[in-house]
């Protein structure tokens, strides 16, 4: 996995505890965005269903779904698809001619 905060490379051996941190950074791991089931275009930003809310997405919490995400997604690649797209498409609907 890949730290959420700075990208470094987490080599995972067993399992992501909630006082883990970065060895870079000092960021916890055990995090939201560091979490498969992220995303921000879903309810509660987590496509895990039975997850409980999670205010902070950046701060160390005891989500018994947390999996460790497995590509280096950074927070821009984890938006919506489109959501840059959509966003321009709106800005330009009222823009002044």
């Amino acid at each position: 996995m890949y730290c959420h905060g700075c990208g470094s490379e987490i080599q995972v051996t067993d399992k992501i505890f909630r006082g883990d941190t970065c060895h870079v950074c000092g960021r916890a791991l055990h995090v939201c965005k560091n979490c498969a089931f992220y995303d921000p275009a879903a309810h509660h930003e987590c496509r895990e269903i039975q997850a409980e809310w999670v205010r902070e997405k950046e701060d160390a919490n005891f989500c018994d779904y947390f999996r460790p995400a497995e590509s280096g997604r950074s927070e821009r690649d984890r938006k919506a698809p489109g959501s840059e797209e959509a966003r321009k498409r709106l800005d330009d609907l009222f823009k002044k001619k």
